[in-house]
């Protein structure tokens, strides 16, 4: 019987309560905040996706929560090429509040010169495009955050895993103009910071802000600069197995992009050096386990047999894992936060750490951040990091019974402007980096 990772009952009482007392007074919560839940599983599904409504009367929605996304986007009714997803696809003739983005200089425009259109274009011939609109959007009858007029993308073209995938679109949380998070915050309706808490193996689900939070006290903090990279970066100088750093410049994890959190990609990738280095380290801390294949033949997962199948036992078989940011805070990664059970062997697991290709970005996927709340806090350009529940922390704040918005709601979000590339070992979806503009 697998048995999932659950805080004791007297810890998490008392921190959960304490993280409740943070979302209800402080500083960071003058302003309201959306507070929605997180549903399906990282490995299961390949990503975490929310519920928006969009439109007068409300249109429901699930969508991949995607923090390198600049964009939110649906399947519009007049689709031509859209696949069969989760829920019907947004008819903006049936929404009393609908507008078009009309042609104007900050945007591309269709080819009559009426209306504003976006396509974004990614790896393995995925591909999303359509018009920009206009609607009310609305985060669920657990947000403070009153419904507001916000720009999406209504698509009238998908391919590839877009086409094939269950979820309806994409919610952009990324830094760019038609961001959600941008566009509320242009808005002045929440601060410049979202939080997103995923669930743990075998659990999934979690919870997300949208707006800033007063952090827990022993929340591990980092720098993350929007300048260096349009992505949302940290400040990664170490990384220790078992407790022993592995033998790096700290300039290994500043090539390109640098070190990259992103919320769309599954899985943790090093640039060549550091993963050799970190393969080398962990290996050798697993002489008791056997070495098996992966579930699929097409890669060369690294994988193992022999561990236990309760996952709270890992520990006492896979060593933890440290990384060390540059002002010297330290997060530590539990199995889970790198690991991820063999498909088709019970008591199996596998490295959910990969080589990136020849890219140098290091690129740490929603694996990496399982059962820790993450805090965007755009406003002060830092990242934190705090090792929680993920999945009873949403049934706690959904309990608390936040007021529900007003009867207009409308809710709704997804996109990709761009992510940096990844080498993907299973059904990834691999994205192409941005272009500037729509």
């Amino acid at each position: 019987m697998v048995l999932p990772l659950f805080l004791s009952p007297s810890n998490s009482s008392k921190t959960l309560s304490n993280l409740h007392r943070h979302l209800q007074g402080s500083n960071a919560t003058k302003r309201p905040y959306a507070r929605m839940g997180l549903y399906d599983d990282l490995l299961l599904n390949g990503y975490y996706t929310t519920r928006l409504w969009i439109g007068t009367p409300p249109q429901k929605f699930a969508l991949i929560v995607d923090t390198g996304s600049t964009i939110t986007y649906v399947p519009c009714s007049s689709c031509e090429q859209c696949g069969k997803h989760q829920d019907p696809k947004f008819q903006p003739e049936l929404s009393t509040s609908y507008q078009p983005v009309k042609c104007n200089i900050d945007c591309t425009c269709d080819d009559e010169n009426v209306q504003c259109v976006y396509d974004r274009q990614y790896a393995e011939m995925s591909a999303s495009s359509g018009v920009l609109g206009e609607d009310i959007i609305s985060f669920g009858n657990q947000s403070e955050l009153a419904p507001q007029r916000a720009v999406f993308g209504c698509e009238n073209l998908e391919t590839g895993d877009i086409y094939s995938q269950h979820a309806d679109g994409i919610m952009g949380l990324g830094r760019g103009d038609l961001s959600i998070v941008d566009q509320l915050v242009e808005k002045g309706v929440i601060s410049d910071s979202f939080s997103l808490c995923y669930g743990g193996m075998d659990i999934g689900g979690g919870a997300m802000v949208l707006g800033g939070i007063s952090p827990p006290s022993d929340m591990v903090f980092t720098e993350s600069d929007p300048v260096r990279s349009p992505y949302y970066n940290i400040d990664l100088k170490e990384i220790h197995v078992a407790g022993k750093r592995l033998p790096l410049n700290p300039s290994v994890f500043d090539g390109r992009h640098g070190t990259v959190l992103d919320s769309g990609t599954t899985y943790a990738y090093l640039p060549e050096t550091a993963f050799a280095a970190f393969k080398d380290a962990f290996m050798k801390q697993l002489t008791a386990l056997k070495q098996i294949r992966g579930p699929d033949p097409n890669y060369n997962d690294i994988c193992f047999s022999g561990a236990p199948s309760d996952v709270s036992q890992l520990s006492n078989t896979f060593p933890p894992i440290d990384m060390v940011f540059g002002n010297g805070q330290q997060l530590s990664l539990s199995p889970e936060n790198y690991l991820f059970r063999h498909s088709k062997v019970r008591g199996a697991y596998c490295l959910g750490v990969f080589q990136n290709g020849h890219d140098p970005t290091t690129l740490l996927g929603g694996i990496i951040a399982r059962n820790t709340l993450v805090m965007y806090d755009r406003e002060n350009s830092k990242m934190g990091f705090w090792k929680t529940n993920c999945s009873e922390l949403w049934e706690r704040l959904h309990r608390t019974g936040a007021p529900a918005p007003s009867s207009s709601a409308s809710n709704r979000t997804n996109s990709t402007i761009g992510m940096p590339p990844t080498l993907a070992p299973s059904n990834q979806l691999q994205y192409i980096l941005p272009g500037s503009g729509i």
